[in-house]
């Protein structure tokens, strides 16, 4: 099998280079590993950035069921703060949202291997090639890794700055009382070692994305429930939100190690996109918009015959600094002191966390780099 654009990962980033390069009339064959439409440990907001960036796909996330999401609780013990965002972002299923870019990018022409699992990635010929699970070769000119935070053995990133935390994510069904509390909301809850968001991601469903301490974790005995319980003491806001809340899975998708801080330096033959090539901590919610920009760039740079260093030069310029910045932030986060001290900051003064929620946002200018209207 040949092409002239093997991608590895059919999420947000791999779905959009493929639809992208596809409508450029290239040959793009895609590998996803997972044989149908699925969850993915991810907060599941969409930023102003992430939106233009799918409006430029051609993609509605309103009439995919989209849920609008304009403002900020912040909350640590029983204190509690509202701000408006800068933006109106949107809150929506991933299991929704990647399987309509990977039906567009279908349409486009692109090849999507569902439930094939890459194997190997090595250089052939001055091209790659990819050897799939069972035994097909596939050789293209260009590679782009899009696996999201796992790595393809052979390809490892370097660790991130904060990668003690473990990362939990449950789909549930909220009280009719509290869902309407929560509607055009992103609740971020800070606790003991950690911190978790919850939001609507549809009119009968809501995404909780938790992240706590290795350590603290274990403490608890390191199960899901003994967390939800401790946590509870201590929030009694999500507590509340939580009361009720019929679970959509039998248990929660998690991931450890996550490498937040990281902006790839890699000097690769192949392109990196997502969080394989920057990891923005959770609570900016931008971590969507990031791999969507990256595979915006890396179409740009494509047809302009760049080598795959280009686009790591061109995310670091981009985010770098977004990524350091909310790194710093995620790392106070998780002490107990500075919890209830942002609170109290945030409660008197609400329009400082609108302009932390706009630093960590993508600029304008980049996005216009990335093909995106000025």
């Amino acid at each position: 099998m040949t092409a002239d654009l093997a991608i590895i990962g059919g999420g947000l980033s791999g779905g959009a280079l493929a639809l992208r390069a596809a409508g450029r009339g290239r040959r793009v064959v895609l590998v996803e590993r997972e044989p149908g439409a699925h969850d993915k440990v991810c907060g599941e907001f969409l930023s102003r950035e992430a939106l233009l960036h799918l409006q430029a796909l051609g993609l509605d996330p309103r009439a995919l069921g989209g849920v609008p999401i304009d403002r900020v609780r912040l909350s640590a013990g029983r204190r509690t703060a509202t701000a408006v965002l800068p933006f109106e972002g949107m809150g929506l299923s991933r299991r929704v949202l990647d399987a309509a870019l990977l039906a567009r990018a279908a349409d486009a022409g692109a090849t999507v291997l569902h439930g094939r699992r890459a194997r190997a990635l090595e250089p052939h010929h001055g091209g790659h090639r990819v050897r799939l699970d069972d035994g097909t070769l596939l050789d293209a000119a260009e590679a782009a890794l899009a696996t999201g935070k796992h790595d393809l053995r052979g390809w490892r990133r370097p660790p991130g700055r904060q990668d003690d935390l473990v990362g939990f994510k449950q789909h549930l069904r909220l009280d009719p009382g509290q869902r309407r509390a929560l509607d055009g909301h992103v609740e971020l809850t800070l606790f003991r070692g950690g911190y978790a968001g919850l939001q609507l991601v549809s009119d009968r469903q809501a995404t909780l994305c938790l992240l706590v301490r290795r350590r603290r974790l274990a403490t608890l005995g390191g199960t899901w429930d003994a967390l939800l319980r401790a946590i509870g003491d201590e929030a009694p806001l999500l507590r509340c939100r939580l009361s009720g809340a019929e679970p959509l899975q039998p248990r929660p998708l998690t991931i450890a190690a996550i490498p937040y801080g990281l902006v790839a330096n890699a000097d690769d033959a192949v392109w990196r996109l997502g969080d394989q090539a920057a990891v923005i901590p959770s609570f900016t919610g931008d971590g969507m918009s990031i791999a969507l920009h990256s595979a915006a760039l890396c179409d740009v740079l494509l047809a302009a015959g760049a080598r795959p260093t280009a686009l790591g030069a061109a995310m670091r310029r981009d985010v770098a600094g977004q990524v350091r910045g909310a790194t710093l932030l995620s790392r106070a986060a998780v002490h107990r002191p500075v919890q209830h001290a942002a609170v109290a900051i945030a409660a008197l003064l609400p329009v400082l966390a609108a302009r932390i929620a706009a630093a960590t946002r993508i600029p304008d200018a980049a996005l216009h780099r990335s093909g995106l209207p000025a």
